[in-house]
Formats: C-alpha cells, sequence, structure tokens
C-alpha cells in the first residue's frame, strides 16, 4: 500500500513522482535497458533490442501514432501493425470520428459496423495520418549549451525554439522523415524524434456501437468492462513505399515489423506492456497546481459539460439523423466531463493534497540545504503564479467550455471573419480566390454534421448558464445585455440570432458566400457575438504580470530539477510525464480490490454481456447476431480452457489518454489486448500514480478475433494476420 505519511529517511524514495517501480512510469523507449533488471523479474523475454533498435527491425516498427495532418505531432490515440500488409488495429473510439463521417442515413456504419471483405471497399480518410517512430537521441546537452538561468522566459524559448528547428532539419535533410525536439522534465531535458509519417489511411472494418460503445458513459472509467472497443485502418503507400496522398495506385504498407496476435491464454500475473503515444500527465505537479485542478478547471468543465450533455442526449435519441451527426461530438464531449469528476474524486479519496504536501516539505529540507535560491524560492514563484492567475483561469473556462467549444457558431463565425480579413491584404491577391474556395469546402465538411434546432438549443442553454454563473466583471457585452433584456432566458436571443445570422444554416452561408462583404459580416450577430468573447478570452489570458507568469515557469522547472537531482543521489529511476511521444510501461496483468469487502477479477467473458443487456438503444444493448452466436456457444477457436469467449482483461500499467488503442504486449512480443480505459477508483493517476487501485482496462485480443472472424465472418483479415497460442 502506498504511504501517506512518510519518516524523512523514506519520503524521496516511496513518495516523490516516479519512482523506481515495475508497474510505473511511461518509459523512453532508448533508455529501457535501465529498467531491464525490473522488466524481467516482472516477466519480460525478449531484450532491449527487441523492443528499440535502429538497426534492425522491432517492436517500436509496429506501434502508429495517430493523428492529423496539421499537427502532425500530437497523437490522439495510438494503432498497432498487425499484418505484413499494413493492417492496423485501434480502439473503437479512436476511430469513431472516421466511422461517423463515413455514415448516413441509408449507410449508418456507427449503428450497423462496417467491414471491408475486399482492400476496393476500403474507405480513405482525408486528413488522417500514421507515424512511425524511426529513431530518438538525447539532445539536453545541445539545447542547453544555448540558454542560460539568467534569460527571461521569452528569450530561453525563442533558443530553444531556433536550436530545435536546426537539429530537426539536420535529421531530416535528405529523407522523407518529419523530426521535432520535445522537452521532458518539465525543460530540463530534451529529445529529438524522427518520424515517419504516413498520410493514406483507410478504414478496414469496425463492429456496430452498440459492441464498441457497449456500456456508454455508464461504463465508462469502469471495471468490469465488456466493451468492443476496436476499429481496423490500414496504411497505403506510394508504390514504391514511400508516403503519398490518397491515390487509387498506392498499395499496401510494407511494415518492418507486424505484431503476432495471441489467441492464447492469458492469466492473473502475466507480464503486459503497453507501447503507445500517451498524451499528457502531471506527476509533478505542486499542491497549488492540484487545487487550481480541482477547484476550477475539473469543476467547471463538469458542470458546464452537463448542460450540454444533457441537450444532446434529447436530442440524438429523438432523432436518426441528428444521432449520426452528433456521435462524434457527443463523444469527445462526454469522455473529459465523465473524468474530470471522477478525477476529482479519486483525488480526495486517495488524500492526493496530502501526499503533495508532504512532498514538498521535504523537498524544501533539500532546497535549504543546497544554499542555492533557484530551489528554494521555486515553490513561492509557483503559489505566487497560481494565484494571481486563478481569476483568469476561472473566467477563461467559462468563455472556452461555455460559448467557444460549447456552442459550434460563434467560433466558427470568427474564423470565417478572421480568414475574409486577412485576405483583404494585398500580398493574398493571388491565394484569395482559392481561400474562398476552402472556405466553401470547409463550410460543407462543418454543415454536413449540424442541425440547427440542436444548436440552437446548446447555444441558449450554455448562455443561460454562463450568464448566471460567471462574474460579470468578464462576460461578454451581448451575454450581459441579452441576460438584462431577457431575465436570464436566452431562447428568444437565439432565435434572433439564427433568423438574422448568415451562419445559421447551410443555405444562407452559401448565399453569402457567392460574394462575401466583410463589412455585412461585421454586422452579424453570431460573429458580433462571437468576436467579443473571443475577445475577452484574449483580455482574460493576459491578466496578470508578465514577471509572475515567467516565475510560475521558472518555478515548476527548478522545482523538477530539485526532484530529479533528489532522486539520482538515491538511485531512483525517473520517467518524464507524457508528451504525446512513444513510451513503454509494463507490469502484469493483475486483480484489484477497490473496496472494503470487494475484489475485481482480472478478465471478463461474453456472459457479462448477456447479464447486462438492456432495452433497444440504450447503452446496453446486445445485437440479435452476438446473442444467437452466444446461445449457439458458436465462440470457435477463441475461448480461454474453461470453454469461455473473453472479452476484456485487467493489468496495473501505468497509462493515460492517447494510449488509447496502444497494443498490450505479452512477455515475447505478441498482441494480447488493446488498452482503452482507466478505473475511476485511480483516476488520480496522471497527476499520483496509486499502485494498488491503477489499472489498465483492455480488450482481449481473443474477442477482437472472434468479432472480426465469427461475428463479422472477414476471412480476409484473419488470413492475413499471424495468429499464435
Amino acid at each position: 500500500m502506498k504511504i501517506r505519511t512518510l519518516a524523512l529517511a523514506l519520503a524521496f524514495s516511496l513518495v516523490l513522482p516516479n519512482a523506481a517501480r515495475a508497474d510505473e512510469g511511461m518509459w523512453l523507449l532508448s533508455l529501457i535497458g535501465k529498467n531491464y533488471t525490473d522488466m524481467q523479474r516482472a516477466g519480460f523475454k525478449l531484450t532491449p533490442e527487441d523492443v528499440y533498435s535502429i538497426n534492425r527491425s522491432c517492436l517500436k516498427d509496429a506501434i502508429v501514432g495517430l493523428g492529423n495532418a496539421g499537427t502532425p505531432f500530437w497523437h490522439f490515440c495510438t494503432g498497432e501493425i498487425i499484418s505484413k500488409q499494413g493492417l492496423i488495429s485501434t480502439n473503437h473510439h479512436c476511430g469513431y470520428g472516421k466511422i461517423q463521417e463515413h455514415s448516413t442515413v441509408e449507410h449508418d456504419y456507427l449503428r450497423d459496423g462496417f467491414w471491408a471483405y475486399t482492400k476496393d471497399q476500403e474507405l480513405p480518410n482525408p486528413g488522417l495520418t500514421a507515424s512511425i517512430l524511426v529513431r530518438m537521441e538525447d539532445v539536453t546537452s545541445k539545447v542547453k549549451e544555448v540558454i542560460t538561468d539568467e534569460m527571461s522566459e521569452a528569450d530561453r524559448q525563442a533558443a530553444i525554439d531556433k536550436v530545435s528547428d536546426e537539429l530537426s532539419k539536420q535529421a531530416t535533410e535528405g529523407t522523407l522523415y518529419n523530426a521535432t525536439v520535445k522537452p521532458m522534465f518539465n525543460g530540463n531535458q530534451f529529445f529529438l524524434f524522427v518520424h515517419i509519417i504516413y498520410r493514406d489511411v483507410r478504414l478496414v472494418g469496425a463492429p456496430p456501437s452498440s459492441m464498441g460503445k457497449f456500456g456508454g458513459d455508464t461504463d465508462n472509467w469502469s471495471w468490469p468492462r465488456h466493451t468492443c472497443d476496436f476499429s481496423l485502418f490500414r496504411i497505403y503507400t506510394a508504390p514504391d513505399g514511400t508516403p503519398a496522398d490518397y491515390s487509387a495506385d498506392n498499395i499496401p504498407l510494407q511494415p518492418k515489423h507486424s505484431l503476432p496476435v495471441s489467441a492464447g491464454e492469458i492469466n492473473d500475473g502475466d507480464f503486459a506492456m503497453v507501447m503507445g503515444f500517451p498524451g499528457t500527465t502531471d506527476h509533478f505537479l505542486t499542491s497549488y497546481g492540484l487545487e487550481e485542478t480541482m477547484d476550477i478547471t475539473n469543476k467547471l468543465v463538469y458542470e458546464i459539460r452537463t448542460v450540454k450533455i444533457n441537450i444532446l442526449r434529447e436530442e440524438m435519441a429523438a432523432d436518426q439523423a441528428t444521432r449520426i451527426k452528433y456521435a462524434s461530438k457527443y463523444a469527445s464531449c462526454s469522455n473529459y466531463w465523465k473524468y474530470s469528476n471522477e478525477q476529482n474524486k479519486a483525488l480526495k479519496n486517495l488524500n492526493t493534497m496530502g501526499v503533495k504536501k508532504e512532498v514538498e516539505r521535504e523537498y524544501m529540507d533539500w532546497a535549504r540545504a543546497q544554499r542555492n535560491p533557484k530551489y528554494s524560492r521555486a515553490l513561492d514563484l509557483i503559489r505566487d503564479g497560481y494565484a494571481e492567475r486563478r481569476t483568469a483561469e476561472e473566467a477563461g473556462l467559462y468563455l472556452r467550455e461555455g460559448l467557444l467549444s460549447g456552442p459550434e457558431l460563434l467560433l466558427r463565425a470568427v474564423r470565417v471573419g478572421n480568414t475574409l480579413e486577412a485576405i483583404q491584404d494585398p500580398r493574398y491577391d493571388n491565394k484569395r480566390e482559392q481561400i474562398l474556395e476552402n472556405l466553401r469546402t470547409s463550410a460543407a465538411n462543418f454543415y454536413k454534421d449540424y442541425n440547427p434546432e440542436t444548436e440552437k438549443r446548446v447555444m441558449a442553454g450554455l448562455m443561460a448558464y454562463v450568464h448566471s454563473h460567471m462574474s460579470e466583471d468578464y462576460m461578454p457585452q451581448f451575454l450581459l445585455n441579452a441576460g438584462k433584456k431577457n431575465n436570464g432566458d436566452f431562447s428568444k436571443f437565439v432565435d434572433d440570432l439564427f433568423k438574422k445570422s448568415v451562419f445559421a444554416t447551410e443555405a444562407s452561408f452559401a448565399k453569402f458566400m457567392e460574394k462575401p462583404d466583410l463589412k455585412k459580416l461585421k454586422k452579424d450577430p453570431a460573429y458580433i457575438a462571437g468576436k467579443e468573447t473571443y475577445d475577452r478570452y484574449i483580455e482574460v489570458n493576459s491578466l496578470g504580470s508578465q514577471e509572475t507568469k515567467d516565475g510560475l515557469e521558472r518555478g515548476i522547472r527548478d522545482f523538477t530539477d530539485g526532484i530529479l537531482q533528489i532522486n539520482e543521489k538515491n538511485g531512483k529511476l525517473m520517467s518524464p510525464d507524457a508528451n504525446s511521444t512513444i513510451r513503454l510501461t509494463y507490469g502484469n496483468v493483475m486483480s484489484y480490490d477497490p473496496k472494503d469487502g470487494v475484489t475485481y477479477h482480472y478478465y471478463t467473458t461474453m456472459k457479462g454481456i448477456i447479464e447486462k443487456e438492456g432495452p433497444v438503444a440504450t447503452e446496453f444493448e446486445v445485437p440479435a447476431r452476438l446473442k444467437e452466436l452466444y446461445e449457439k456457444k458458436n465462440f470457435g477457436r477463441y475461448t480461454n480452457r474453461r470453454g469461455e469467449l473473453p472479452t476484456c482483461f485487467i493489468t496495473n500499467n501505468d497509462i493515460t489518454g492517447g494510449n488509447s488503442g496502444s497494443p498490450v504486449i505479452d512477455a515475447r512480443g505478441r498482441l494480447i489486448g488493446l488498452a482503452f480505459d482507466g478505473n475511476s477508483e485511480a483516476m488520480s493517476g496522471d497527476i499520483d500514480f496509486e499502485e494498488n487501485l491503477q489499472r489498465c482496462i483492455c480488450l482481449d485480443s481473443r474477442y477482437m478475433l472472434w468479432v472480426i472472424d465469427v461475428y463479422a465472418g472477414a476471412k480476409n483479415l484473419i488470413e492475413e494476420m499471424e495468429i499464435v497460442r
């Protein structure tokens, strides 16, 4: 059990972030040799070179970061190559947006699932990218040559950006690769990552959402689970094997490595390793940052999104077309909605604030002994920085969550207005028509998944909520005026806005774009409301002195540096926080005891799906074909030794967002599952790892194979995989 009150002699070895543990830490692949003994102790049978090598094929060559063309180094999910023809598996919720984009009322792939039985049936996804790590390098010494402690934060960042660009250019010159330098340990170390990024990624298969999202919001972040959370894509290349945009002439990727897929037994205590692209963690967060996270960020995100969630649920339940249009938007909104609430519960239950304060007390004892003011003043700088920005953070969340990213029209109107204003510059004379055409194209994509009546309800509901909860000192003028005029009821204001705004419908915007007029746009009520909100948001984020903001950055960096030194002195390995770069985490398949008198088994079976079944169109709807196959016990070759069809299992791996879809790999490098969730009892894990409770919820590869083979009859896909026992 994690010790919460510590003697001085034990404090740094047991409490400080990322102390060496076999089940904690998101480790950089090139450095796992330092963890090798621990990995072997946990059951690992391969060598470090089998995981990461630049001289031969290895596991890293089968791990894919899924991203978007505009942000190539930020990966929203992970996938893994599972055939020598570039087939990749990831989570259903990772592919959900693309499945939704291809769905119509006539071809409802969200409801019915999708399967390509030949390669010419696979569906292209413009903008979706798949990144594979080529190599990584510690460039800390090269970056630190150009920075000093005396620099301002702005000058420091400018110097880092310049040398990072130079290093990235050197690493990719004469190649088809992309490279970036990423800071680690809050700017105390720097690593260069070189990727090859593929741009033709096609949808191959997905079960119905009733299976892929089985349990919905009710089961999200919970165990036991029975969710069939996978989808299949394929990477295509130019005929010469290089990355290329979509073309009918492209061919399936011939990967350096693909993972064998296991249909074998999984036992409690078996070694389990997750490789992927985790998004962000904050294990070095201080008590001051934790207070902001709990009292402002998590609290307000949950409360504001609850308004939107409730409206979307009603709208989607009432109409199939609306359900399809808003399915991906709802999923994106609801995931962090529940996460923020569950994380606050876990942080309170596990007394994470007490743990952080204990760390800080012991850190200060060390810092005073160093006789170096940069360490002893670090926590004061952090405290002052968070205190000064508290009001801005709260106001900013109301503006962002309630008005800019809650409804859709306001921010869209601002973006269109900014574009039309920019092209007035003579520099765009030769590009103006192309930019206008791009606006028309983006509008078609926007209105494809838009329902005016739904947007009206969302906008009115959120405006009313923000008006009644936000400080008037930072409220946009339109919101103040409309609230006073209508006594807090925004239905009439929104009705009037929709009658007058060119953004209200696809037809009205298309007519406006026949002869776009910036002067007319600036009188548009959606643009006015959006511009006032956006300007307020920028204003709020500029509150506070630059000196205090710089002090916060410096304080966090120096505090982290101190912890690094303490742990190095004590011989403790540390992993940097996640930042969407590829990582490895290792541990074991493991049951757990969430509370008094309760033990959770390490796996679930199809029996649980039948036991959870609810009415049609609920979160627990069970497809008729699945029930039929279950009743016949038609489980194919995918049962365990008890004759059951396993669905999911749990491990004690350290994961976070971005790890969704990551391969769960056994001791011999075989795919045994896909990571897709964490457990609510330990939602504090992104801030403070709790080894007794932290669990990674995984789809069992046998359930995935059964769905592809028996349920969907996609023998073509089964035949191209290497299935092992």
